[in-house]
């Protein structure tokens, strides 16, 4: 008999409505591989329960008979049970001390943890993700937000006709909007006080390629750093227009030594070779999306001194930082706290260096929210449905009673494995020190 898949609820935040299988592929598990699957029930899901029920799934409480547990974010401690598999976003493989307990109490019981981010192929790219969303969310957010501080400023603008992400009832609801507002951008302009507006992306991955099919709504040109900084004549000649400008890493930084050329590897296995120069591109931008992966060895984008300076020479062009990628005080040091789907921006106070809730201040805008894709659940979880289903049939054939070395899955899902019989995977030892065993 097939192993029994279970998709327990999401109750980390009232905003999480995503699901990690959607009815149609799930139909299509059941009917081609006879896997069966149960969920409990959840009002606010995505995917309505009878969505589910139509293609043959149970609803249960307690998902009884389940041996494979699925879901988005971290479950609470008391839904373990040993000897199961459970397949999330962990967050453990930081040693993040907030997960350690959830860690710990996994150990004990003896459950098999596979973590969706280490589901990798040899070249370590993960293989089952979010992206494409957290991009368009964030883009959809800052463009109200944009609407909201220039309205502030006392300019008439047309952004202010954008609602928040989680307003719109579909992704294709907020783009028509979007098209509406750019109809109006293509015969009246952009006002004069702000042209031209410029929306800068740090960034070339999956979520700024999801940022920038939002701004293709709107008509927008296309333009190198260096046009940026040196506009040939005519860049700028129209207000019927905005301007996109795409960073990669060699735009960001520079090597040390100016003899020393850029190689992308070397700045990823060297990093101390090289320096930030980044912030040369910002005062020329209206909104900065940060859209990068980063750690601390990388040089930050922008510097809290780099913007109590900007602002303290009086009301520059930078209006608002989405901070996609969602660092505290990371590449955006700036970016001081997680805000919410309901509440997702503040204002970086550059007098009191703090956060301060809404769009007023004397600071840029501040877009940080820590899990965007689910302000768009229902394409958010098709997307990630689409990568995961190829990995179920598997998961219901194994048989987890058998120790790590011997465990019947694909190499794939085998990187996943954070932990399995009460031993951390070979991979993740390290994490010993963090879960303190």
């Amino acid at each position: 008999m097939p192993n029994r898949i279970g998709i327990r609820r999401e109750d980390k935040n009232i905003w999480e409505r995503r699901v990690p299988l959607v009815p149609s592929d799930l139909g299509l598990l059941r009917s081609e591989h006879s896997v069966g699957f149960s969920l409990q029930p959840f009002p606010t899901r995505a995917y309505r329960d009878a969505e589910y029920l139509a293609v043959g799934a149970q609803i249960d409480e307690n998902l009884t008979d389940c041996a494979v547990f699925l879901g988005i974010k971290e479950m609470p401690l008391d839904f373990f049970r040993g000897d199961l598999a459970y397949l999330f976003f962990a967050h453990v493989v930081k040693g993040q001390a907030y997960n350690m307990p959830m860690l710990r109490k996994i150990l004990d019981l003896g459950c098999c943890l596979i973590d969706y981010e280490k589901i990798t192929d040899e070249s370590g790219r993960r293989l089952v993700f979010f992206g494409n969303e957290a991009g368009q969310a964030g883009m959809i957010d800052a463009l109200w937000a944009l609407g909201l501080r220039l309205t502030e400023e006392g300019i008439e603008n047309p952004f202010v006709w954008v609602r928040k992400t989680i307003e719109y009832p579909r992704l294709r609801t907020a783009e028509d909007a979007i098209e509406a507002v750019g109809e109006d951008i293509l015969h009246g302009g952009v006002p004069e006080e702000i042209h031209p507006v410029v929306f800068g992306l740090a960034g070339y991955g999956r979520v700024s390629v999801g940022a920038q099919d939002i701004l293709s709504n709107l008509p927008v040109i296309e333009i190198s750093p260096d046009e940026l900084l040196a506009p040939p004549p005519g860049t700028f000649d129209s207000r019927r227009h905005v301007y996109k400008v795409v960073f990669r890493e060699e735009d960001m930084v520079e090597p040390v030594d100016p003899s020393h050329p850029f190689k992308l590897q070397d700045y990823y296995d060297n990093p101390d070779r090289y320096h930030g120069v980044f912030s040369r591109y910002v005062p020329h931008l209206t909104v900065l999306m940060n859209c990068i992966y980063w750690t601390a060895k990388y040089p930050r984008l922008v510097t809290k001194k780099f913007i109590r300076d900007l602002y303290g020479k009086g009301t520059p062009k930078l209006k608002v930082i989405g901070d996609v990628s969602m660092d505290i005080e990371g590449a955006i040091e700036v970016t001081l706290k997680a805000a919410n789907s309901g509440n997702p921006i503040y204002v970086y106070d550059i007098d009191k260096d703090e956060a301060v809730d809404g769009h007023l201040g004397r600071g840029p805008v501040i877009l940080a929210v820590d899990n965007l894709p689910a302000e768009l659940p229902r394409e958010s979880s098709a997307r990630f449905s689409s990568t995961l289903k190829k990995f179920i049939p598997d998961l219901a054939k194994a048989n987890f009673s058998r120790e790590f070395d011997s465990l019947d899955l694909p190499p794939p899902l085998r990187r996943g494995v954070i932990c399995h019989q009460g031993k951390l995977a070979p991979r993740f030892e390290y994490l010993a020190d963090f879960v303190k065993l």
